[in-house]
């Protein structure tokens, strides 16, 4: 009897979960408790405060300013969903375990998704306490009647941006390195999603590339939360957000197999 019949493959909540509470203490960098409250607590101070002095001194007053906060609120949430998640394959590349990872019989969906549940949590950590520093430094209104919705925005942001990294992380298997490439999406959504200025200040073609980007749905559906505006006027932002998210999702788990080939066939597998 062949040797592969008496292989137990593992069940998909047994590898989610599984790698839900390992890859934070291996791959993802979470594993020191002052990297996650700097991350949650530190980042969205500095960014904000930073953005908002520019906003200041280019003689913005205090409703730029109030926009230019909440929306970098929300952009701190690209640091713990798409650089930690995007660097999963470089921690596996610089620890040799990424061989090992593409010949386990683990289903791959488990094993890329479960990775992404931390993420989740630190991101919807670090925009609500950005959404309090815009509430306590800069006068943001955050009325109790518009919780629930912006709860939902939050969440749903959350999902579509470490479905963003997993994306970008399937690019980064077949290169060197994948901290350019979450740098030039970090930069890339500041400039085209809406953080600073409104997306329909841009030249169309820009205005294309930025509606193409999640990050650019979630700040509007959280800018529309935050403004009270009714269901029927967020559901359609919210969708947006979620079609962003499962598209964004797809797409990770397409480009890994196809990175996956073509990796093996250069060697960029194994070449951090």
């Amino acid at each position: 009897m062949a040797l592969a019949s008496f292989v137990q493959r593992p069940s998909f909540l047994r590898t989610f979960w599984t790698n839900a509470l390992i890859a934070p203490r291996t791959t993802l960098g979470f594993m020191r408790v002052d990297f996650v409250l700097g991350t949650i607590f530190v980042i969205p101070l500095t960014q904000m405060v930073f953005f908002a002095f520019v906003v200041q001194l280019g003689g913005g007053g205090s409703v730029e300013i109030a926009y230019t906060a909440v929306g970098n609120a929300v952009a701190t949430v690209t640091y713990s969903s798409v650089f930690s998640v995007c660097q999963t394959t470089d921690h596996e590349k610089q620890q040799g375990t990424m061989e090992h990872i593409l010949v386990t019989p683990a289903n791959r969906l488990a094993l890329y998704f479960g990775r992404g549940l931390i993420p989740i949590l630190i991101s919807l950590a670090t925009v609500a306490v950005g959404l309090l520093y815009a509430e306590l430094l800069y006068g943001v209104s955050i009325p109790a009647s518009a919780l629930p919705s912006l709860a939902i925005s939050v969440i749903l942001t959350a999902f579509a941006m470490v479905g963003f990294g997993l994306l970008l992380g399937g690019v980064a298997l077949f290169l060197r390195t994948s901290i350019v490439l979450a740098n030039i999406f970090l930069f890339v959504g500041l400039l085209l999603s809406g953080v600073n200025f409104p997306v329909s200040s841009l030249p169309v073609p820009l205005q294309w590339a930025g509606n193409a980007l999640p990050l650019t749905w979630g700040i509007a559906a959280i800018r529309s939360s935050l403004a009270g505006d009714p269901t029927a006027s967020v559901a359609p932002l919210w969708g947006a957000v979620a079609l962003a998210a499962g598209i964004s999702l797809a797409l990770s788990i397409g480009l890994w197999r196809v990175f996956e080939r073509r990796a093996l066939s250069t060697g960029s597998i194994a070449r951090f």
